[in-house]
């Protein structure tokens, strides 16, 4: 991205011609990867011959990305892949979007997600199923897989998703590229369609650790209109910087089992000695509560999503039933059991029990409690170390209809990045490998947790070990 930043600026491409060429990539591909619920060409191409005539200028200039359909914009639809926003058009854009165009940024379009970016393939789309661009027979992660795909797949210069409980590292890890979790309220969440709002957290997907780092620290930063965003300065970045020494590597042994694919395991062991190749300690580091941090999402998560999914009733906005209905309730439950789709009717479901006089203490509250023992774990661990090394995901990307019919293996996908939305601390995933033990390779993908608001470090602890890992990137799309 950054790469292509400076051919832009040093004319050596045009942005109209480099915008052409996405959108012929898109045209060309993105009917097998379903990446795209909607493409800007006419919008597009004209901001792109703005940046051209000078008339667009920023650190961005010229630069196509791709964003998630959670992240409102007062043109085209926000539709979050439900049949409940299927025609909503946002009256305003999202801050980090209007921070992305104001540096220049060409969008390009959004892309597709699980519904209300609750899921782990992007199969609870209500429109259309993203595949894996490595092999279409798969998943490519989710919830932000329709951002991930188009970044694996070179439909775009890089991309926006969100983060609740990994949407942005997992379908990372499962597509081959880099993807970031800032800190809890680095980036405001205005314009971002709320799932859980306590966890939530947009971040980019890009090719290099370097490209992250770029559209994080231009996304990044106090916004009035976001009271949880942080009023913390935000540290330039600089990733061919070596980190301060001497660098300390968590490793807890709660990541290290033996759910971990051989692939996996081998990752993470190559990791390492790289570390100790670069002079860094190897610091053991002890996450006890790393076993509950599914079961205390799956409550937290469900509690807010039940609560912020409230308003979508039939009559403020959103869908509304055109069956007969005898009275303002009938009109209520009808509507939103047509707008929704089983995965978000389950957590609604769920999070409303959590809720419930009678079951509040014994769910919700104590989930708040354990919640806060995870963040103490970290506390405690970046005592010892700068960052924690861990694998992204158990295992590569499976097969579209794998685990579609059992919600609980579905979850455990995101058993490795819940814990890092639930600390609010800052999370990184990157292209450590590919398999050899499949019919076609597929990517994986280590993770580097780091502590709230230490960002620049972690980049540059990341971007060492990207360096040498010197990971293979996805040159051709695989058709199933």
């Amino acid at each position: 991205m950054i790469e292509l930043r400076d051919m832009i600026a040093a004319k050596q491409i045009t942005a109209t011609e480099a915008t052409q060429a996405y959108l012929d990539r898109i045209e060309k591909y993105d009917g097998q990867i379903h990446a795209y619920r909607e493409v800007y060409t006419d919008r597009a191409l004209e901001r792109a011959a703005a940046v051209d005539r000078g008339e667009v200028t920023g650190p961005l200039a010229g630069v196509p990305i791709a964003i998630k359909d959670n992240l409102c914009t007062s043109w085209g639809h926000t539709t979050c892949s439900s049949k409940m926003l299927e025609d909503f058009q946002a009256p305003y854009t999202a801050t980090a979007v209007q921070r992305l165009e104001d540096a220049g940024a060409v969008i390009l379009g959004k892309t597709n997600l699980d519904e209300f970016a609750m899921g782990s393939s992007t199969e609870n789309s209500a429109f259309v199923t993203t595949r894996n661009p490595w092999d279409t027979s798969c998943v490519p992660g989710g919830s932000s897989g329709g951002s991930a795909a188009a970044a694996g797949a070179s439909l775009c210069a890089a991309s926006i998703g969100s983060d609740t409980g990994g949407s942005i590292r997992q379908p990372a890890a499962l597509c081959g590229v880099v993807g970031f979790k800032p800190t809890y309220g680095r980036i405001s969440r205005w314009g971002l369609v709320a799932f859980a709002s306590s966890l939530d957290q947009i971040g980019p997907f890009t090719k290099t650790v370097a490209d992250a780092a770029l559209l994080y620290e231009i996304m990044a930063g106090r916004d009035p209109l976001d009271s949880t965003s942080a009023d913390v300065s935000v540290e330039p970045t600089q990733t061919e910087t070596q980190p301060d020494q001497p660098l300390r590597i968590g490793l807890a042994k709660q990541y290290l089992n033996d759910n971990n694919t051989p692939a996996v395991a081998d990752a993470v062991e190559r990791a390492l000695a790289i570390y100790r190749e670069l002079g860094a300690e190897i610091v053991e580091v002890d996450l006890p509560h790393t076993e509950y941090g599914i079961p205390t999402y799956y409550i937290v998560a469900t509690a807010e999503a039940s609560s912020n999914l409230a308003r979508y009733d039939g009559v403020h906005y959103g869908h509304r039933t055109d069956a007969p209905v005898t009275d303002m309730p009938d009109l209520y439950s009808t509507s939103r059991a047509e707008g929704f789709g089983d995965e978000v009717k389950r957590r609604i479901m769920l999070g409303t029990y959590v809720l419930s006089s009678g079951y509040y203490d014994a769910y919700y509250l104590r989930a708040l409690k354990v919640r806060r023992l995870i963040k103490q774990d970290f506390d405690n661990a970046f005592e010892k170390c700068d960052a924690i090394l861990c694998p992204t995901t158990t295992a590569p990307a499976f097969e579209v209809g794998a685990k579609s019919d059992d919600p609980l293996a579905m979850y455990l996908n995101d058993v490795y990045t819940v814990n890092c939305n639930l600390a609010g601390i800052a999370g990184i995933s990157i292209p450590a490998g590919i398999t050899d033990d499949t019919p076609r390779p597929l990517p994986i993908g280590l993770q580097l947790l780091g502590n709230a608001f230490d960002e620049a470090r972690l980049m540059r602890i990341a971007s060492q070990l990207e360096n040498k890992l010197q990971a293979p990137r996805l040159t051709e799309l695989q058709p199933a």
